[in-house]
């Protein structure tokens, strides 16, 4: 029978699509790349998204975030991006929390119960958070670094944090990572330069207590897109359902999990 997923079963067939459908996607964080990135798994046929935010459409969300038009300003972010989930597939589950993500409040979000975790949020202590009790679970997780001040989307790429490069954000976050005993974490992000704004202040950074990121309608939804695919791939390969996490200490020849810590994707 034909319905909105037909395309998409004749690319991975009935069985992933049905895993697909089964599955609980945890998105912190419906911006720039959070929404995209929501969208494009709704549009998969994941069955249950739980979204994460409590932030408010602004004027100048517009020029990048799927959820922001002149008629959605002022409405939360989550609460815009479920009615449009709707439209989109109306058996898909759609689970909002209009709250921002502290190390407080992680354990009562982990309660969701997610498959998968994607962390589309800028706060460095939240990101950690997050991971940490990521980790803890088991679940499996990918990390959106730094797509503000950027103009080539081209040059985004997943890999182990270990890895990167020129990033800020990847930076920031290796340091203190190793500091809590973590040595990797799937993350997507770009060796693009920033482009460099200073002498470019807004209207709206006078009423910031941080300086505000440029941003254009071409980078940041590339990077939801891509984050998407990668989890799809992973939850269709098995490895959030199955738990088939990598063994940490090669030297040893001891598995995580056999000591008791499990380990989610690349951590």
């Amino acid at each position: 029978m034909i319905n909105e997923f037909s395309r998409t079963e004749l690319l991975i067939g009935a069985e992933k699509l049905h895993i697909l459908r089964k599955s609980t996607v945890m998105v912190l964080g419906v911006g720039g790349v959070g929404s995209h990135c929501i969208e494009a798994l709704a549009r998969c046929g994941v069955g249950r998204l739980v979204l994460v935010d409590n932030d408010t459409v602004s004027l100048t969300n517009i020029n990048r975030q799927s959820i922001a038009a002149h008629s959605t300003i002022g409405r939360f972010k989550t609460e815009v991006m479920r009615e449009r989930i709707k439209d989109i597939c109306p058996e898909t589950e759609v689970v909002t929390c209009e709250t921002f993500v502290l190390p407080d409040n992680v354990e009562e979000l982990f309660a969701q119960r997610p498959d998968y975790v994607i962390d589309a949020i800028d706060t460095v202590t939240a990101k950690l958070a997050v991971v940490e009790k990521a980790l803890e679970y088991g679940i499996p997780v990918i990390s959106s670094m730094g797509t503000g001040n950027k103009l080539h989307a081209e040059l985004f790429e997943i890999a182990d944090i270990s890895r990167t490069s020129v990033c800020p954000l990847c930076k920031v976050m290796r340091r203190e990572l190793r500091a809590r005993g973590i040595r990797h974490l799937k993350v997507l992000y770009s060796k693009e330069k920033p482009v460099d704004i200073s002498a470019r202040a807004s209207e709206e950074d006078k009423g910031s207590r941080r300086s505000l990121p440029g941003s254009i309608s071409f980078v940041p939804p590339v990077a939801g897109l891509l984050i998407a695919g990668e989890a799809v791939r992973d939850i269709m390969a098995g490895s959030a359902a199955k738990g088939t996490y990598p063994c940490e200490n090669e030297a040893e020849g001891t598995d995580p999990r056999q000591r008791g810590e499990e380990r989610n994707g690349f951590i």
